[in-house]
């Protein structure tokens, strides 16, 4: 039954504060558990089940998963149903959830997740200290880009450098409005991640980096000195200093750095004890 079907069955209807647009199409939940399996996970997450077409597409092959759902309803439904009696369902949100699958050599995670939760989401996934090596998810393509983003780009930005410092990310394919119940406004898109062997860059202090990449997005008409000067409450000069010792150009901008430079100026900033 699809997701409509079972919704109405049960007398429920999609909520607009979880973010709830279901896929209608079975053959794209297998597509999409079909990335989610490639290389043989010991376990998957699934986040927001919603009414379990991927989920059981997950279980199919008796592949350990936990499906974590916010909406209480849908927890029963899902519950249920016969076909995911091997699945472990909680009644969780994912953006809290304390996440203790680091006993997994390998673990992966996937899901069509709430427009609301995916940028902070894929951040606190990607830099979890023994995170998933793999991530497939269903995000808005406006996130989709942005994480894809080059240097220079309208799209770059901190998200882009935060999570592709420690995940390789590809496309998969898009889809439009019309795969979903209820239609979203937006197009859709599911993106692969895949963890690195080690980080592009391992910086000295993580903290500083973190707030150099971010500060260097705060004001993006400014320059890099004067963004960071803002956002760091650190005087202009030594921003000069620190951007002269990394090897960056006074007048450039943080929207044209890659993560190499931003990691070079966020150790020089260490190395002058900030």
């Amino acid at each position: 039954m699809s997701a409509r079907g079972q919704l109405n069955a049960a007398g429920l209807h999609p909520k607009k504060r979880f973010g709830q647009n279901f896929l209608l199409d079975e053959s794209l939940c297998i597509k999409i558990a079909d990335l989610a399996l490639s290389e043989a996970p010991e376990y998957i997450v699934e986040i927001g089940p919603g009414t379990g077409a991927l989920t059981a597409a997950l279980a199919r092959d008796g592949c350990c998963v936990r499906a974590l759902e916010i909406d209480r309803d849908l927890v029963a439904l899902l519950r249920e149903r016969s076909d995911l009696s091997s699945v472990d369902i909680l009644e969780a949100d994912a953006l809290t959830y304390a996440w203790p699958e680091s006993r997994f050599e390998r673990w992966h995670v996937a899901g069509n997740l709430p427009y609301n939760i995916a940028t902070p989401l894929l951040v606190t996934l990607s830099q979890l200290e023994r995170g998933p090596q793999r991530i497939v998810a269903m995000i808005q393509k406006d996130v989709a880009d942005r994480l894809l983003a080059a240097p220079g780009t309208a799209s770059y930005g901190s998200l882009t450098v935060a999570v592709s410092n420690a995940m390789e990310i590809r496309r998969a394919f898009t889809l439009g409005p019309g795969a979903f119940y209820p239609r979203p406004k937006v197009d859709s898109t599911v993106i692969v991640l895949n963890r690195r062997a080690r980080p592009l860059v391992e910086p000295i202090d993580p903290r500083l980096f973190e707030k150099v990449v971010r500060g260097s997005f705060a004001y993006r008409r400014k320059t890099l000195a004067n963004s960071l000067s803002r956002s760091l409450s650190i005087e202009r000069a030594e921003i000069l200093v620190a951007m002269q010792a990394a090897g960056i150009n006074e007048d450039e901008r943080g929207e044209r750095l890659d993560i190499d430079s931003f990691a070079r100026l966020a150790d020089a900033l260490a190395g002058r004890g900030f």
